[in-house]
């Protein structure tokens, strides 16, 4: 392959120059694999070729022989033969078995949920670039700079300073390019260290979808308890996490399973267990949610068969145990808002649930092939991330001689709006037109030790960061202003880019203070650092307060089934969700969008099959099949619920990435709905998605 047209080198893991390891979390996962593969899509070499062309038909002059080995791609059977990424974890809270001999009613079942495939419109890659004295400049399409630039400084036995990573933004990430951006970044430095030359790396789409890794599938146990009342007393849960073949980010998301296994309801007694098991695919990775939609997928299921044994609404049992108040949640913390009860009560004033079930029932009863059902979806997600050191951000920020304002910040923008809250953010401290306000591309030179954006965190954690630099820079801008109009600096303020003395104009502008700034030799420059205050997780007891609050809401969900060929549509999707005080409702009203549209793919048509020997099947567009214009809501509202935000949340504007999310999942307890409408014998499955096929054989089960 060496000899190759058009190639210029073949590297392995013998050419590395320090440790041949990229595992974030765990050190358990190789850049080149060595003695063993673990799984189908595992990188063995970089070949390097002068175009793309010309170094993939090198391939095929390259023979690896393999002794297979047995493949494991169930995590039942994993963890029956104890292979574990990493010690199973139980959160509880009260006394499951005592609380289940008192229980009226006790049901049991098993609930399944698959993986899903990101399909990020821009594929993982990365460009290289040598500079002098052995640094290297890397532009990665990654959500965490920093731990790029540290796995490459690590492989390649450099110190990080010599390493800068560079992000101007992302071409979609929903969580695919928090860890797994890096092995790209590694292999695209690797060649540029050993080469000094300049290098591309850039997976096209059936390579992406084979070498990386997708949300992580789960099959969980479950049991529920409740009293003649319907309120929930005991839930007994235990997930098995298919981890894929190294740990990634697995740790983090099992743990975030554990937190979220009792959704937005209060439950007395919980004991929760997880365990990640390690089998024979592409490691699992980060996916928006985080393990959180998957445990609530378990709780919803759980309320759904109990209701369908009792015979009564699904939404019964869910509105009489939702969160209030002072209720403590099974990892320690408390609930500070009603929040989860007031979004199911504004829903109903908005859009009515009785009405809309009597018209769906209406409906039914005038068509014989096809029938809809309703599903109601509350949430509740935690906002931070979960290990406490990670919850820190830094911004940069310039006021340049003109008025202009340069921001460098560790958030990354990849289609979310991080960079218009940034410069909103900006222009409300100094009170002047946003478009003053540039941002610049994520640096690891500028803003150094930077989290990943990830965990709905990256508005909250940099805003506060931007927030704190500008208002030290405006405290100086103030006392100059007061020292040239000679007042007291306790009157001054700006307003529309003019300095007011007791909120009335002078003759002082923005750009005349900033130059007088400037001769004055005032500081026109800050660093603002920000680290979330109050949280705190102890490992050891499995309690804390992880969260610096909780976002809430509720959703409806109708669809209709033709009953004759099994397909769907989802009529309309109806949602109160918790803003707190928005600081940009449009871009925030996207996220809620995009992000339930999402959730339906999961939970409907998204399906990854993978052989006995784990080759992943679904490996093109033409095998996997995403949410198109025709899957989305024919109606879809949402509602601003009306609360005053939390303080921790930048200007009190609540994050939104990852809990609209969760609302998806009533997508697949409306369409069981309608399945029980058309066949009454229909007994309730658990397992996602749930596909055209899955329905149609349901309908006539």
């Amino acid at each position: 392959a060496r000899q190759a047209k058009g190639v210029v080198d073949v590297l392995t893991a013998k050419d590395i120059y320090g440790d041949n390891q990229i595992g974030g979390i765990i050190p358990d996962e190789p850049l080149f694999a060595e003695n063993e593969v673990h799984f189908i899509g595992q990188p063995i070499a970089l070949i390097i070729g002068n175009t793309y062309f010309e170094a993939r038909e090198a391939r095929k002059y390259i023979d690896i022989e393999y002794e297979e080995m047995e493949v494991v791609i169930d995590p039942r059977i994993a963890k029956d033969r104890g292979q574990l990424l990493f010690p199973a974890r139980t959160f509880y809270i009260g006394n499951t078995d005592d609380a289940f001999k008192d229980c009226d009613y006790v049901f049991s079942g098993q609930v399944d949920s698959g993986g899903q495939e990101h399909l990020y419109i821009e594929t993982q890659g990365s460009y290289a670039v040598p500079l002098e004295n052995n640094n290297i400049k890397v532009y990665s399409s990654t959500q965490g700079p920093t731990q790029v630039q540290r796995t490459i400084a690590k492989v390649l036995d450099l110190p990080m300073h010599s390493i800068e990573v560079d992000v101007t933004r992302l071409g979609g990430a929903f969580g695919g390019k928090e860890d797994q951006a890096t092995a790209w970044a590694v292999m695209a430095s690797l060649a540029v260290r050993k080469l000094g030359k300049p290098v591309k790396l850039i997976l096209d789409r059936d390579d992406d979808m084979i070498m990386t890794g997708k949300r992580h599938p789960y099959s969980s146990d479950f049991k529920i308890g409740l009293n003649k009342e319907f309120k929930i007393t005991a839930f007994d849960v235990t997930y098995y996490q298919n981890g894929g073949a190294a740990a990634d980010l697995s740790p983090a998301i099992m743990e975030r399973t554990l937190f979220h296994a009792s959704n937005a309801y209060f439950i007395p007694n919980l004991k929760a267990t997880a365990y990640s098991c390690k089998t024979n695919i592409a490691p699992f990775t980060a996916y928006r949610g985080f393990g959180g939609p998957q445990a609530m997928f378990v709780i919803e299921s759980a309320i759904a068969l109990a209701a369908s044994k009792l015979n009564i609404s699904k939404s019964e049992i869910q509105k009489s145990n939702l969160l209030k108040k002072d209720d403590l949640f099974h990892y320690g913390q408390i609930c500070d808002s009603d929040n989860a009860s007031q979004s199911w009560t504004s829903l109903n004033t908005n859009f009515d649930i009785s009405l809309e079930e009597q018209r769906i029932e209406k409906y039914n009863s005038e068509n014989r092939f096809l029938k809809r059902g309703i599903s109601l979806m509350p949430i509740c997600f935690g906002i931070s991330f979960t290990k406490t050191p990670m919850n820190q951000a830094r911004a940069l920020v310039h006021i340049y001689q003109d008025g202009s304002i340069g921001i460098s910040t560790g958030a990354i923008e990849m289609g979310q709006g991080v960079n218009t809250k940034m410069m909103q953010i900006a222009a409300s401290v100094f009170n002047v037109d946003i478009s003053r306000v540039k941002i610049e591309s994520t640096n690891t030179t500028r803003v150094a030790n930077s989290s990943p954006t990830a965990a709905s965190s990256g508005a909250d954690l940099n805003g506060h960061a931007v927030f704190i630099a500008c208002n030290e820079i405006l405290d100086r801008l103030m006392n100059t202003a007061a020292e040239i109009l000679d007042i007291d600096n306790k009157n001054i303020s700006l307003l529309n880019e003019v300095v007011c003395n007791n909120d009335k104009p002078t003759k002082l502008f923005w750009e005349e203070l900033v130059d007088k700034a400037f001769l004055g030799r005032v500081k026109l420059s800050e660093v603002g650092h920000y680290a979330t205050p109050v949280i705190h997780f102890d490992k050891s007891t499995e309690k804390g307060h992880p969260f610096a609050y909780h976002v809430y809401g509720t959703a409806m969900t109708t669809v209709q089934i033709d009953c004759i060929r099994g397909i769907y549509e989802v009529e309309s999707v109806k949602i109160v969700h918790d803003f707190g005080n928005s600081i940009n409702q449009i871009i925030d009203t996207g996220q809620v969008e995009g992000a339930v549209v999402q959730g339906i793919g999961w939970m409907t048509v998204e399906e990854l099959d993978y052989d006995k020997n784990g080759q992943l099947l679904a490996d093109s567009l033409s095998k996997y099949k995403v949410p198109d214009i025709h899957m989305a809501p024919k109606v879809f509202e949402t509602i601003p619920l009306k609360t005053d935000g939390p303080e921790l949340a930048i200007m009190k504007s609540k994050a939104v990435g990852e809990p609209p999310f969760m609302y998806g999942i009533g997508s697949f307890f409306a369409l069981q709905d309608a399945m029980k409408k058309f066949n009454p014998n229909y007994k309730l499955k658990f397992h996602a998605p749930l596909t055209p096929e899955k329905v149609l054989l349901g309908l006539y089960e």
